[in-house]
């Protein structure tokens, strides 16, 4: 895993207003700009380490699987989608805990937001046999596969 963000490729938004990055190591701790951070706008910080929703895709002969870390959300704020025929989508929102006046806090490492995640499915999918269970934090879609058939040999005899 690495700690410098990705600002190219692979469609991923970029993770560089994550909390977690900043407690590793600012460069720019000090400079005139480093408050640019703290700055920003309660909507920008907050979807930004939710945006990177961990997930894990296995293949196995009977299925795709998918693991997603999704503590503390409850089955109804994710959704899973098929889009276009070949497109897995999955998606939620983690509300932002309210704040009391008399609060003072002294960390807010838990991110809040939306998030979403998109994937293109294999040919063999069968999209219409996509499964969605969640249990203890941790949302898991299988998609099956279709039977690979084999192809038929034939052996040709060698004259000569």
């Amino acid at each position: 895993m690495s700690l410098i963000p990705s600002f190219f490729g692979n469609g991923r938004r970029s993770n560089i207003f994550d909390p977690f990055s900043l407690d590793v190591w600012d460069p720019f701790e000090g400079f005139p700009f480093s408050s640019a951070v703290a700055n920003l706008p309660s909507s920008a910080r907050e979807t930004t380490a939710v945006a990177n929703a961990r997930i894990d895709w296995k293949e196995t002969p009977e299925a795709h699987l998918f693991k997603v870390d999704v503590p503390g959300l409850k089955k109804e704020e994710v959704k899973v989608e098929v889009e276009d025929g070949s497109i897995l989508q999955i998606s939620g929102e983690r509300s932002k805990e309210q704040e009391e006046k008399n609060d003072k806090w002294h960390r807010i490492e838990r991110s809040s937001g939306k998030f979403i995640r998109r994937f293109r499915l294999p040919e063999n999918a069968k999209l219409e046999q996509v499964k969605a269970a969640m249990e203890n934090g941790v949302l898991t879609v299988t998609v099956p596969k279709e039977e690979v058939k084999k192809p038929e040999v034939k052996s040709i005899d060698i004259s000569g």
